[in-house]
């Protein structure tokens, strides 16, 4: 009997669908929570070619929710995508997966060698996240926004023509502004419903002629709460990625991240000078770090094994780290200045 049988039997999918499905290429961009349980439920459904892109490495903070590693992938500090590849080819081995340790940029992007099919969210920044919205519209290519933080969740499928991320929020929120898994914690079972809904999104797309649901899906698994929020069926009229064909986030430069010479550091500095309160960011931070302290020019605390000192632009000198990909999505997760 087939592996798939049971997922044939699924109104909807059939043979023909299921092929489909092994015919089909997907993006997973990000292997932290949501990228992890995305990546595994796609590879278990046949998906033909799984490309995952991801820059950091596997810390034990990350097993309680990211299900593809283990306690030998966090003491090794193993690249989340090369670890992810890893344990799909365990999974299903008629499942080819590509492990890329890359930042998920312009370049990346426009470098791939073909197309995929879907791109499915898995970051935790909004940065990247505009970076696929006008990525995908540019190529007109459906993606799978997601995101979860504490006990609530968020999901949109966006269709080329819209309307898309840029219709709701046409500029990114400011990283430090927005709650993250790091300050306000993150629960398993948040992950496994957006998840949930993502992978379903992603097989009715493969499939081919099923709708896709319109509206933003959300939830809060605490409270018992899952909707689907109704969006207008037409782009916004001044959106400048679905009217005016306009990809800002394509053309932007990503915060550069350079290693000092001779010291065991790296220094990022933001793709813009930006006015960072860091009375608001040392507020935000506080019972999240260790030796927090807030002098007349900078914020300097400890995270992740690192030093950080954060001056008023944005620009931060991270110690303790040497490897530019790992002080880029360190920035990221706790500084985020888009």
């Amino acid at each position: 009997m087939s592996r798939y049988s049971r997922q044939e039997r699924v109104l909807g999918v059939g043979v023909t669908g299921q092929a489909r499905i092994a015919a089909a290429r997907v993006l997973v961009v990000g292997c932290g929570a949501l990228g992890t349980h995305t990546a595994d439920a796609l590879a278990r459904a046949g998906v033909g070619e799984l490309w995952l892109v991801d820059r950091d490495i596997v810390e034990w903070s990350n097993l309680q929710r990211q299900v593809l590693y283990t306690e030998a992938d966090a003491a090794a500090g193993a690249p989340k995508a090369v670890a992810a590849a890893a344990r799909l080819s365990e999974v299903n081995r008629e499942c080819k997966v590509t492990a890329h340790v890359a930042d998920c940029s312009a370049s990346f992007l426009r470098n791939l060698p073909r197309a995929p099919d879907v791109v499915l969210d898995g970051t935790d920044n909004f940065p990247t996240r505009y970076l696929l919205n006008d990525w995908c519209a540019e190529q007109r290519i459906p993606w799978i926004y997601a995101g979860a933080v504490g006990t609530e969740g968020a999901a949109m499928v966006v269709q080329p023509g819209g309307p898309c991320l840029r219709c709701l929020w046409p500029a990114p929120p400011e990283t430090a502004d927005v709650a993250n898994c790091e300050t306000a914690g993150i629960l398993a079972p948040t992950i496994a419903a957006v998840a949930a809904f993502q992978v379903a999104e992603a097989l009715k797309l493969l499939v081919g002629g099923l709708p896709s649901t319109a509206g933003v899906f959300t939830c809060d698994v605490f409270r018992g709460s899952y909707t689907v929020l109704s969006l207008r069926a037409q782009p916004a009229a001044d959106c400048p990625v679905c009217q005016h064909r306009r990809f800002d986030a394509l053309v932007a430069p990503p915060p550069s991240a350079v290693t000092l010479c001779g010291r065991d550091a790296v220094q990022v500095d933001p793709p813009r000078t930006v006015a960072l309160d860091l009375e608001v960011l040392a507020r935000r931070l506080a019972g999240s770090v260790a030796d927090l302290e807030r002098t007349q020019h900078l914020l300097r605390f400890s995270a992740d094994g690192c030093r950080f000192s954060v001056f008023a632009g944005g620009r931060t000198l991270l110690f303790g780290v040497t490897d530019p990909l790992r002080a880029r999505a360190l920035y990221d997760r706790w500084i985020g200045i888009s």
